[in-house]
């Protein structure tokens, strides 16, 4: 597959040339960034277009009508010395029109590498093709390795193999993510607050503790117990309880001001994560609102920054965690959510175990179909 069209007028309508992947858990087309329009407020109504938001089913776009099934992805070579290519993640969502690009997507971004070989920007030359990727909206970079062995002639991606994710079904081959350097992507450092718990009044609850923390994704860490449920609930029971979505709400907007992060109410982050002791043998159990709807599983920087907090003693996450013998310098939790478990490896600081200096991880992709994606003329020129 390849797709190298560019954008025309057709129809009172545009076409633009796009790609639907899957990667890890999430979906959304891809587009090069040549391809879209400079300003971001023509952008943010492409992408909206592009999606179908806002509309619950988003039956007028690509969307699936989830906040997981609702984001895009747009990639170019790169112009920072340290990176081959940049990664813009736009977050949008099914019942608003919002359009968030100042967030980390971890799943979205083990399609990367994959869209760029597919649609030429990037070349493989051996059978497996390692990408430095850097995401635009906090300045991250990841290397990325894919599989490209020769087929008929020519490298391509590999999407077939025996890698099986949680929440993904079937097995497909391994896209490896390596992150340094992701403390404080959003919120600044890696404990924003300062503190590893802080007690935060929840107006009819009383004094709850939580973790405020950011290693690639800001997350408040709140024991399930405290908000009056296990932890252990279905996404579906969870996101059906009024009372509980409500008192989440509230201390995301409370947390938000206290990590320095201002008024979130329009914001998908901080990220709420329920924390409760493992069930299936794994590090520890969560459950994650992204932010009003509860995760199928868990975003891949949530689940590094939840497996850095297990690490940190004090913080509200190692209170319930169940933590493996490591060696020296590298520890491998297994982060339970909903639809299974997630592999984080952590790489420590021998002088200082507290501090995290790498993490590495393992995702599947998939190319789902390529093609035009048409866009009213007035959506792009009003």
């Amino acid at each position: 597959m390849r797709v190298s069209s560019t954008p025309s007028v057709r129809g009172g309508r545009r076409a633009i040339p796009s790609v639907l992947m899957r990667g890890g858990t999430s979906r959304g087309p891809f587009f090069a960034r040549a391809d879209l329009p400079d300003d971001d407020e023509t952008l943010a109504r492409v992408l909206r277009s592009a999606l179908g938001s806002p509309h619950p089913l988003q039956v007028d776009g690509l969307g699936g009508g989830h906040p997981l099934t609702s984001k895009a992805g747009i990639v170019g070579p790169s112009s920072e010395p340290g990176a081959d290519l940049d990664f813009r993640f736009a977050q949008l969502r099914p019942d608003d029109d919002s359009v968030d690009m100042n967030a980390n997507c971890g799943n979205l971004l083990a399609a990367v590498v994959p869209f760029a070989i597919e649609t030429g920007m990037v070349v493989p030359v051996e059978d497996t093709t390692t990408v430095r990727v850097r995401t635009l909206n906090t300045g991250a970079i990841a290397h990325i390795s894919v599989r490209t062995p020769e087929q008929g002639g020519e490298r391509g991606v590999k999407y077939d193999g025996d890698t099986r994710i949680d929440g993904v079904p079937g097995t497909s081959a391994p896209v490896t993510i390596g992150f340094l350097d992701t403390a404080g992507s959003i919120a600044g450092s890696l404990l924003p607050t300062g503190n590893r718990r802080d007690a935060v009044e929840l107006p009819g609850v009383g004094s709850i503790d939580v973790t405020c923390v950011d290693n690639g994704q800001p997350l408040v860490i709140v024991g399930a117990s405290a908000l009056g449920v296990t932890g252990r609930e279905s996404p579906a029971e969870l996101t059906a309880d009024p009372e509980l979505r409500e008192r989440v709400e509230t201390l995301r907007l409370i947390c938000g001001e206290l990590m320095g992060l201002g008024d979130v109410s329009d914001r998908n982050y901080p990220k709420m994560t329920l924390v409760s002791p493992p069930e299936d043998g794994g590090a520890l159990t969560t459950r994650s609102f992204i932010p009003r709807v509860v995760h199928e599983s868990i975003g891949v920087l949530a689940a590094v920054t939840a497996a850095t907090a297990c690490v940190l003693p004090g913080t509200v996450a190692h209170e319930s965690a169940t933590l493996p013998v490591a060696n020296d310098t590298d520890t491998t939790l297994a982060i339970e959510h909903p639809s299974g478990a997630f592999e984080v490896r952590l790489g420590q600081d021998p002088g200082d175990p507290t501090r995290i200096t790498r993490s590495a991880l393992v995702r599947t992709a998939r190319a789902l179909m390529a093609g035009e994606l048409y866009v009213p003329l007035g959506i792009w020129n009003p």
